[in-house]
Parts: C-alpha cells; sequence; structure tokens
C-alpha cells in the first residue's frame, strides 16, 4: 500500500492512544469538528426548505450563516491542529510514530484526512459562485460545485470516525459514540446527495421512479459496513440509522422555529412560474398532492420510521462476515421500502412503472449493490488492515 494512501486511510490507530501526544488537543478537536458537522448539515438542512419555501437567495440569510459558521469551525479546528502538528516536527528527520508526513505536513491520518475534506469544500466555494455567475441562480443539489462540497464534508465526517479511534483506547464509550455520531453525519451527506432523486421519479416516472433505491445501494452502504467494522459491532448501524434520524428532526425542528421566529417573506410563487419543472415548482406540486411540507422527505415520517427494515435485513446477514450479501439484502430491502411507502403515495403513485420495468430496476438496484457493497468492504478492510500495519521506525 502507497504512503500517501496509508496516510489519507488511517493506521494503527489502536496504537494511537499510547503513543500520540498531546491526546487532550485531538480529543477536543474531535468533538468541535463533530459539533460542527452536525451544525453545517443543519444549516444545509434549513437552507434545502428556504429555498423551496421562501425562494431568496442571499449569503445572509440564517440557514447560510448557520452552515458557513458550521464549515468555519471545521476549518479551523481542522487546520489548526495540522498547523501545530506540521510545526512541532518541522524539523523532524521523519514523521513522530503514529503520524504521517505529506508534502511537509504532518499529522495523524485522521486530521490529514479532515484537512484535505474541508478544503474541498472550501474551494466549492468560489467554484459555486462562477456557476451561478454563468448559469444563473440553481437550487439542486446536483450542480458539480455543490457536489464538491457535499462530497468534502461527507470526506470531513468520515475523517472524524478515524480521529475518533486515534484519539479514544479500544472499547471505549467515549470512542464507540464519537464513531456512530461521525459516521451518522457521514451517513447523512450521502443521503441529502440522494434526494433530488425523488425529482426524477416525479417527473419521469419508468426506471427513474427507482432512482433513490438504485442510488442508495450504491452509496449507502459506505457508511453502514463501515460502522460495523470500525466499532466491531453487529447492531452499530441500527444505532447510527436512529441517531440520523433523530438528528434529522433536530434539524427539522429547528427550521420549524426559525421561519417561526423570522417570518420571512416568500416569493416562491414568482420562481414557481418562471419555471414549473424546476426542483423547487417539482418539491411544491410534490407536497400540495401529499398534503405534506415543501422541501420535506418524501414519505414523511411514516417512511422514515420504516427505513429501518432494510437495516434490520442488513445486521440479519451479519456484514462483519458478508458485507456484499448483507448489502444485497439491504438493497432489495430499499428497494420495496420505497416502492410500497413512496409508490403509494398520490404525488408518485401514478409514476409508478408496471412489472416488466420494476423487474429491470431490481436488477439494476442488485447490480448497484453489488458495486456498492464490494466498494464498502475494501474500504472497511483497507482501514482494518493498515490499522493492523506495524508501525514505522
Amino acid at each position: 500500500m502507497s504512503s500517501v494512501q496509508t496516510a489519507l486511510l488511517g493506521r494503527s490507530t489502536d496504537t494511537y492512544t499510547a503513543r500520540v501526544d498531546p491526546l487532550g488537543l485531538y480529543r477536543a478537536a474531535l468533538w468541535i469538528l463533530l459539533g460542527a458537522n452536525l451544525l453545517a448539515g443543519w444549516g444545509v438542512q434549513w437552507d434545502i426548505q428556504w429555498h423551496v419555501r421562501i425562494g431568496r437567495d442571499s449569503f445572509w440569510i440564517p440557514p447560510h450563516v448557520m452552515t458557513y459558521t458550521g464549515v468555519a469551525l471545521i476549518v479551523l479546528a481542522s487546520f489548526a491542529v495540522l498547523a501545530r502538528d506540521s510545526l512541532r516536527n518541522l524539523r523532524a528527520a521523519r514523521a513522530p510514530e503514529g503520524t504521517e508526513r505529506i508534502l511537509g505536513l504532518t499529522s495523524t491520518p485522521g486530521f490529514l484526512l479532515a484537512a484535505c475534506g474541508i478544503a474541498l469544500t472550501v474551494l466549492a466555494a468560489p467554484i459555486d459562485d462562477l456557476w451561478h455567475r454563468v448559469f444563473g441562480i440553481d437550487v439542486t443539489l446536483w450542480s458539480p460545485p455543490h457536489l464538491l462540497g457535499l462530497l468534502g464534508v461527507a470526506i470531513n465526517t468520515l475523517a472524524c470516525a478515524l480521529i475518533a479511534r486515534e484519539a479514544y483506547p479500544a472499547k471505549s464509550w467515549t470512542r464507540y459514540a464519537g464513531v456512530v455520531i461521525a459516521l451518522s453525519s457521514f451517513y447523512g451527506s450521502l443521503a441529502i446527495g440522494l434526494r433530488p432523486a425523488s425529482r426524477l421519479a416525479y417527473l419521469y416516472g419508468g426506471l427513474w421512479f427507482y432512482a433513490f433505491p438504485i442510488l442508495g445501494a450504491l452509496l449507502l452502504p459506505l457508511a453502514l459496513i463501515a460502522a460495523v467494522r470500525l466499532t466491531g459491532r453487529r447492531s452499530t448501524p441500527i444505532v447510527l440509522l436512529v441517531v440520523a434520524l433523530a438528528l434529522g428532526t433536530i434539524g427539522a425542528n429547528i427550521a420549524r422555529v426559525g421561519f417561526e421566529i423570522i417570518q420571512p417573506v416568500s416569493v416562491i410563487q414568482d420562481e414557481i412560474a418562471k419555471d414549473p419543472n424546476s426542483p423547487i415548482a417539482v418539491s411544491h406540486a410534490i407536497a400540495r398532492k401529499n398534503g405534506s411540507t415543501p422541501g420535506g422527505v418524501p414519505g414523511g415520517s411514516f417512511a422514515q420510521l420504516l427505513s429501518l427494515a432494510p437495516v434490520l435485513l442488513l445486521v440479519a446477514l451479519d456484514p462483519r462476515r458478508r458485507p456484499v450479501p448483507a448489502t444485497l439484502a439491504y438493497a432489495v430491502g430499499l428497494f420495496v421500502l420505497w416502492a410500497f411507502t413512496i409508490g403509494r403515495t398520490p404525488a408518485f403513485q401514478p409514476m409508478m412503472p408496471g412489472l416488466g420495468l420494476t423487474v429491470a430496476a431490481l436488477l439494476i438496484t442488485v447490480v448497484m449493490a453489488l458495486i456498492g457493497g464490494t466498494a464498502a468492504r475494501w474500504l472497511a478492510d483497507t482501514l482494518e488492515r493498515v490499522d493492523r500495519a506495524p508501525m514505522e521506525g
């Protein structure tokens, strides 16, 4: 394995507790990072609802301030530790045990990865501004700069799981809590990235109706399988999803209370009139037909509660020993859940395809699950393999 890959993915984290100093700084930085990621995630959740319900796009709207405050704290915590470690070991002939050196920067693999991740998010900001200047204001998560920013946050949250393992001893409940919260944020980033799939389902139907379970089978196992392997507990995916749902509920309440306090003036009808097929217009059409709130999760809280069912299937097949078969079971469960919850709502029922296309979509979902399960197993195996690698002198 290359030194760059080893540095980015982490290694021998079980021995960091005894060998990396000072642990107090790393532990403080970890919880700042976790809190800041939650703050940024709640800001993004509110921002989505703001654009859908209000329509005004200004830098200083409250959800933007909330999001960018979280990002700023992530930048400060990640790069402060990186700068401190790099300056402390500037004159050393080689990186101390438990750390890595890349391009003159020295720190633990977790903090190196955290800094790389949030750097991508910061880089996405000027690219997003340029994108808007060229193509105008958009509200889709699937624009290149938005996806780049989301990728950076996802990498940073994954890095937090490594930092928790670096900063706390094995079998510590504090370490377990840190890993679970970090991977819940990682899962949340992946799930947010999948939300535009519901627009495809509503507009086009057919195979597109199953865009969410197809993409979910590919991406979501990355968090679920990692949760099992990084904690060694078979039940962790269930805990992860419960935590993720709880955090999502907190974010929804923050948005609700924020709207009640600020009472912003909506200009959304003008935006809808400009383009009836825009993400904003589609979100309102779905909400109107389903009797729900625009910008909310399709299917509402009932569908979110039922989302535990596919995870229970994954856990039942024990992903510690059978990650790919467990991912296949999860994907089939996710597919069935989507069909029998979203497919029965008034907005989506007319777009649900017949038996032939449904079978074709299921086959595609299975293929995506094989790819996603293999990728998740590779990531987990790599993390475990480098975890057991001998320390360099």
